[in-house]
């Protein structure tokens, strides 16, 4: 006999009654059953259902059995090869992919007279594969449901059909109730359930419709069978942009409809599911206001504004759902079906405020986790510092990236710009503790690095001068000292930080500068290895350079109890002091602060190394005392000092600490980067204790020139060439007396005279104006590099005049004017650096106290020295993230030339 449909449809309906959705008595056929996602799936359902699953089918592997908890489902290569095995079902599940969904679904009709459901899990079915699915479905009077979907179950019955709903545990999640549940999202049927749950509501059935542009079982028919379905007092739906199947729903029972996806109106196509069109008439917007139609409501529920009416409540929001059903039943006289079972508020198992002050609101309790989760995380909570997982880093980082839009890179999340206003010392911190820290920090990284920039006498100034007197360039100079400054260098107060970090750790101190920390707590067992039977001069003065600046550490204290600490405990005191916040939020790895030594040693001998050996002498170091470098100056002023040969004023300190946080990294592309990642990984990050830091920092070294790093002097000397003869006293003066304009214009007519004699002779070799143009920053009428914008604007808030970027913002509109581009090109960012760089040592150069020669080195100093911060992160990263060898390219990418 031909099947009957229900109701007043215009199109074939076979359930009357949400009780017919999923029954114990339906048996299901799986398609692709050993499929990734069926075969975690359906061992669960199946189990739930009491064993519901009577077969399933996966090509060329029939004769195999998906095993589940209650007995092995067997598999055969067709729907009509298990039902000659003498199986018989009336639901198929679809697990197939899209362009194969059609004709399983097709299969399942054809050879089953007795099917009657078929849900469709797989999702981005063709719309035409829709199409016909939904003929086939008409045509032999089968229900349809899906496709995008997971399914169906009933919480009365206790049987689950297609996906995942209610977990791997759906017991615990679909306890039997009187609410109904239909929705777009599968994942979100489940987390309703769960809502409803804790605030006393059971369910009766789910269902997930899927959101492709078909949905075959919808809204309508829903609304029909919950209308007949006596177990059912209310529904919730959850509804997305797209369709008019909820338009032409008629609920006769209590619904809460959850409506979600007003931000997809701004968009310009759909997004995920079959989300609406921007403007569309069935966005969200256009929901909400179906359903406040429906209910006679005006107006969104929210628990501050609960509008709703005994027909129903519109929220935007499921958090709100299960307030707003009690409300809409209450209206109805009735009550929840059961007691409530906990509360929805956030209750963490752990947290981390990052040494944040949040406002009461945000600073959620943490509260004890059940078992076994309370043991894994007290097993955490142990852990000292963060641990990272191992990965390929070619052409990768964890620390720093490049906004391919802005240009602008950033190191531990902090944009140049932004580390541009960092004095060195911050950016010391930011590099290696991934935080900029505040004051206490920068002072103990003042201390630790100035402690070894004087090097008169020792073999790093001797290598470093030999190196200079050879005639290398700035890099090959301070690689030189590097070498030096190998593993045993600092093994002594390596083996210090990690004897502190062990005992503190253990004696559960929270805060390094806690004046009340009790110091008897910690284990003195081998703290003889970090005291002398004399005083140590160095020790002395680092200890007398932290008593100036009011440091007060709870490892210096400790240490200054045990007797005479030798140099490098005090240096390991300092350095875990630095890192103990970072470390116990979990910022930083406990091998990074263990290495901190080593890198305040290297950093120290690279900056005293750019000096010449004549200007280290005994306790004076480039005119500053040894204490004073110690107990007062900033590590800003000294490596000003170390570069520049003078002492600066506040002006010049705040030029150079800008180009220092413009050049701390260009992203792990970068050559200079690019050698220190390679260092790391030839040597083995997987044995990070083989890691030689300073090898590492020489990668970087090596990967410098005068292309990369060098280039800066490209525009010094250019803008030497523009102001040789100008008269210009002081480029930070604003009455400087110059027309930058015909300085602008000479400048165009000698370019645009190379330009023609070039061409004349049949050359392509054109060279380009330093500082000009941009290959992403072009094509407007007139353009901009954010990057010089952000530091003319930083400038001018400042009141500083620079005489040289005022003429570079010049040369581009006369190159424009005189038809020698055809747009306003922008000003770039090595424009800004040789304008500044140009700017401190114009007066210098014009009083013959330093040559062209000198200045070149100086530009070149100026780019290693913050981008041995930078490649110090990279090389950290990888020590920590990296594998062994991992920035080697496969031969197989490789090519021979000829």
């Amino acid at each position: 006999m031909p099947r009957q449909s229900v109701g007043d449809f215009k199109y074939h309906v076979g359930i009357s009654s949400l009780t017919q959705i999923a029954s114990r008595e339906d048996r299901v056929c799986v398609l692709n059953i050993l499929g990734g996602e069926s075969s975690d799936v359906t061992p669960v359902s199946h189990a739930y259902s009491g064993g519901n699953v009577v077969f399933g089918t996966a090509p060329g592997k029939g004769g195999q059995t998906l095993p589940t908890p209650i007995g092995n489902v067997p598999v055969y290569n067709s729907v009509k090869e298990g039902l000659e095995a003498g199986h018989r079902f009336n639901c198929g599940v679809v697990y197939l992919p899209p362009a194969a969904a059609r004709d399983g679904v097709a299969e399942l009709i054809r050879v089953n007279s007795d099917l009657r459901k078929v849900f469709i899990i797989t999702e981005k079915i063709a719309v035409h594969d829709a199409r016909e699915i939904r003929a086939m479905g008409q045509a032999n009077r089968v229900d349809i449901f899906g496709a995008n979907g997971l399914g169906v179950a009933d919480s009365w019955n206790q049987v689950r059909i297609g996906g995942a709903l209610g977990g791997d545990n759906p017991g615990d999640t679909l306890r039997r109730g009187s609410i109904a549940i239909f929705s777009n999202s599968g994942g979100f049927s489940t987390t309703i359930a769960q809502y409803l749950r804790m605030a006393g509501w059971g369910t009766t059935t789910v269902i997930s419709s899927g959101k492709d542009v078909y949905i075959h079982y919808a809204a309508p028919e829903f609304a029909f069978a919950l209308a007949n379905d006596a177990r059912s007092k209310a529904a919730v739906l959850y509804c997305e942009p797209g369709g008019y199947y909820e338009l032409d729903a008629h609920f006769t029972k209590p619904v809460v409809a959850c409506v979600v996806g007003r931000w997809k109106s701004k968009l310009t196509r759909a997004v995920g599911h079959a989300g609406a069109m921007a403007g569309g008439s069935d966005d969200a917007l256009a929901k909400e206001r179906w359903f406040m139609d429906k209910f006679g409501v005006d107006g969104i529920f929210t628990p501050d504004q609960p509008v709703f009416s005994s027909r129903g409540a519109v929220v935007t929001n499921i958090a709100h759902i299960p307030a707003a059903l009690t409300a809409v039943m209450r209206a109805n006289a009735t009550m929840p079906d059961f007691e409530p079972e906990g509360s929805l508020a956030l209750k963490p198992w752990f947290g981390s405020d990052q040494g944040l002050a949040l406002p009461p609101e945000l600073a959620l309790p943490v509260v004890a986790a059940v078992a076994p989760y309370n043991e894994q995380i007290a097993l955490l909570n142990r852990q000292i510092g963060c641990t990272v997982p191992r990965q390929a880093l070619k052409d990768a980082s964890g620390a720093s990236q490049m906004d391919p839009t802005t240009q602008v890179s950033s190191l531990h999340g902090v944009s140049m710009l932004q580390a541009a206003q960092y004095p060195l010392e911050a950016n010391v911190g930011l590099a290696l503790l991934h935080e900029a820290g505040g004051e206490i920090d920068r002072q103990l990284i003042n201390v630790a690095v100035a402690a070894f920039v004087n090097l008169r006498g020792m073999p790093e100034l001797a290598a470093a001068q030999a190196s200079r007197e050879a005639g290398n360039a700035p890099n090959a100079v301070l690689a030189a000292a590097a070498s030096i400054v190998g593993p045993k260098r600092q093994e002594a107060a390596r083996r210090a930080a990690r004897l502190m970090i062990e005992r503190f750790a253990a004696a559960g101190l929270a805060d390094a500068f806690d004046e009340g920390f009790d110091l008897a707590r910690v284990d003195r067992d081998g703290a003889e290895s970090l005291t002398a039977a004399q005083s140590d001069p160095r020790a002395e003065a680092m200890l007398a350079g932290l008593k100036a600046r009011g440091i007060r550490s709870v490892f210096v204290r400790w240490l200054a109890a045990l007797g005479n600490p030798t140099a490098d405990a005090v240096l390991a005191a300092i350095t875990t002091s630095m890192a103990w916040g970072p470390l116990m939020r979990k910022r930083i790895s406990r091998l990074t602060a263990e290495s901190l030594p080593w890198w305040m040693q290297l950093f120290g001998t690279l900056i005293g190394a750019s000096a010449d050996a004549s200007r280290h002498e005994a306790d004076r170091f480039c005119g500053f005392t040894t204490q004073a470098m110690l107990t007062e100056l900033s590590l800003t002023e000294i490596g000003y000092a170390a570069l520049f040969g003078r002492v600066p004023t506040v002006n010049d300190l705040f030029a150079f600490q800008t180009l220092i946080g413009l050049l701390l990294t260009n992203g792990p592309g970068a050559i200079s980067a690019q050698g220190a990642k390679g260092a790391v990984s030839a040597d083995g990050p997987e044995s990070p204790e083989r890691v030689q830091l300073n090898k590492a920092l020489m990668g970087f070294l090596t990967h410098t020139g005068y292309t990369h790093g060098g280039n800066g002097y490209e525009g010094i000397a250019f803008l030497m060439e523009q102001f040789r003869d100008s008269g210009l006293a002081d480029p930070a003066s604003r009455a400087h007396g110059l027309d930058l304009k015909a300085l602008a214009a000479r400048a165009v007519d000698q370019y645009a005279a190379y330009k023609s004699r070039q061409k004349h002779v049949g050359s392509l070799d054109i060279a380009k104006l330093p500082g000009v143009n941009h290959p992403v920053f072009k094509d407007k009428p007139v353009n901009h590099d954010p990057r010089e914008v952000f530091i003319a604007e930083l400038f001018e808030r400042r009141g500083e005049t620079n005489v040289f970027h005022a003429f570079y913002r010049e040369l581009v509109q006369a190159l424009f004017d005189a038809g020698v581009s055809r747009n306003v090109y922008c000003v770039n960012v090595d424009a800004v650096i040789a304008a500044l760089l140009l700017k401190l040592l114009w007066q210098p150069l014009q009083r013959g106290e330093i040559g062209e020669r000198d200045l070149e080195t100086a530009a070149f100093t100026i780019f290693l020295y913050p981008r041995m911060l930078g490649c110090a992160a990279e090389i950290d990263d990888h020590l920590n993230r990296g594998r062994n060898m991992d920035t080697r390219t496969v031969a197989s990418q490789c090519r021979f030339v000829a």
